[in-house]
């Protein structure tokens, strides 16, 4: 998984621009790594708490061998059998069990040779299963090494020993969001959730020989910077450039090591142009792209969609260091609408209902009687593009770099270092 592209509000606004008075100005949102949480402390590997679930009606449980339950009152599950954990009040319970109701229940497995499962995926480490406003949620409490077995294939793919470098890149990539993170969702009873708002985590299901040898190779291994943990991003796909914050988020801090990063071969092409989503294209006729911009640009700009009554062009405005867009340019009947950083990808969503795959984009119009018949636009990567390059980063690992080499590639200026 890729950091999220949206996160919390910032200060700077923007509203459609004159001759469209039914606008509403809406404001900027913020994305960045989050602010460090409970950063551990050197020397020691810490646990770290997962949310696999969170705010569902119920999650399932299970194991593939005895399971230990602890609450209100303490039983064993026999293997396989599953049982349906609910909101009772500010407690849980299990379906058909008014007996099991407690604040908080600890699932364990008795056989360190067999897992929890959670919704039918097995977890390493426990289970903590709570309610928070009517709702339940189930936490893998994990120690970190753990975590990221589950981790660096869940976010790289299957791949092979040749690729080995690039896995261990991942590891300390995902290693330093991990501890820099711990605590952010402390209020909610957990660090990172398991999906791509933090990082994807599919447990031991998605474990492998080589994405655990990476874990294993780079044990405690993070990056710094003068010292510090430093605030890492990494996408998909860059296409052929990683791009800097401002171009992909809002109000982000400025830090020397995420800037734009050529990803050229010195024999020609791009590390990156094994990727599937190295280049791509979208079309939309003008009745469907009129349709998607009534609904997404009130749920992301805050502009009332009646607005849209037709569209006569879509342009590039701007673009950042990168070549990627910055601000787009939408005219309606009313006037224009600027649309900015990452919020391009989510307006401008695919006909399946897809955010768009990156801001590094060409814009071809097709217009009849100053109306846009079909819109055609052609993308280079996938992802946000700040950070490490995943499949840039199987390139150079194919290409014989190191997982140092790359790291500090996509990152200049950083530095390795043992944490524990």
């Amino acid at each position: 998984m890729t950091p999220a592209d949206t996160g919390r509000a910032g200060r700077n606004r923007y509203c459609l621009l004159p001759r469209l008075a039914a606008a509403a100005c809406s404001a900027f949102w913020l994305a960045s790594c989050a602010r460090p949480g409970a950063i551990t402390a050197r020397g020691r590997e810490p646990d770290l708490r997962v949310a696999l679930v969170a705010g569902a009606e119920a999650v399932r449980v299970a194991g593939e061998g005895r399971v230990l339950v602890e609450g209100s009152q303490d039983f064993v599950l026999d293997p396989g059998e599953v049982l349906r954990a609910l909101p009772d009040g500010d407690g849980v319970r299990f379906e058909g069990q008014p007996n099991t109701r407690s604040d908080r229940l600890r699932v364990r497995s008795a056989d360190p040779s067999s897992f929890v499962t959670v919704n039918g995926r097995p977890f390493r480490g426990s289970i903590e299963v709570y309610s928070r406003a009517g709702s339940v949620f189930a936490v893998n409490v994990v120690g970190l090494e753990a975590y990221l077995r589950g981790v660096v294939n869940a976010e790289m793919g299957t791949l092979t020993g040749r690729d080995l470098a690039a896995l261990e890149a991942q590891a300390i990539v995902s290693r330093t969001y991990a501890i820099r993170n711990r605590g952010r969702n402390r209020e909610d009873g957990y660090d990172v959730s398991a999906g791509v708002a933090d990082q994807a985590y599919l447990g031991v299901s998605r474990e492998t020989e080589h994405g655990n040898r990476a874990v294993a190779n780079t044990t405690g291994l993070v990056i710094t910077y003068r010292g510090e943990l430093a605030s890492v991003f990494y996408h998909s796909t860059c296409g052929y450039s990683t791009a800097s914050p401002e171009e992909a988020f809002r109000s982000i801090r400025p830090v020397s090591y995420l800037q734009p990063v050529a990803d050229n071969r010195p024999s020609g092409g791009y590390y990156c142009d094994i990727s599937p989503r190295f280049r791509w294209t979208v079309e939309w006729d003008g009745p469907e792209l009129r349709d998607i911009l009534r609904r997404t640009l009130p749920a992301v700009v805050g502009v009332d969609g009646a607005a849209v009554d037709q569209v006569h062009d879509v342009r590039s405005h701007a673009v950042g260091r990168s070549r990627r867009v910055t601000e787009l340019r939408i005219q309606v009947g009313g006037g224009e609408i600027p649309v900015f950083g990452p919020d391009i990808r989510r307006v401008l969503e695919t006909p399946e209902g897809r955010p768009l795959g990156s801001n590094a984009i060409e814009i071809a119009p097709v217009r009849s009687d100053a109306v846009i018949e079909r819109l055609k636009v052609s993308g280079a990567g996938w992802g946000h593009g700040v950070g490490m390059c995943q499949w840039g980063a199987i390139g150079r690992a194919r290409a014989g770099h190191s997982a140092h080499t790359i790291i500090t590639t996509y990152f200049p200026g950083t530095s390795i270092e043992r944490w524990y």
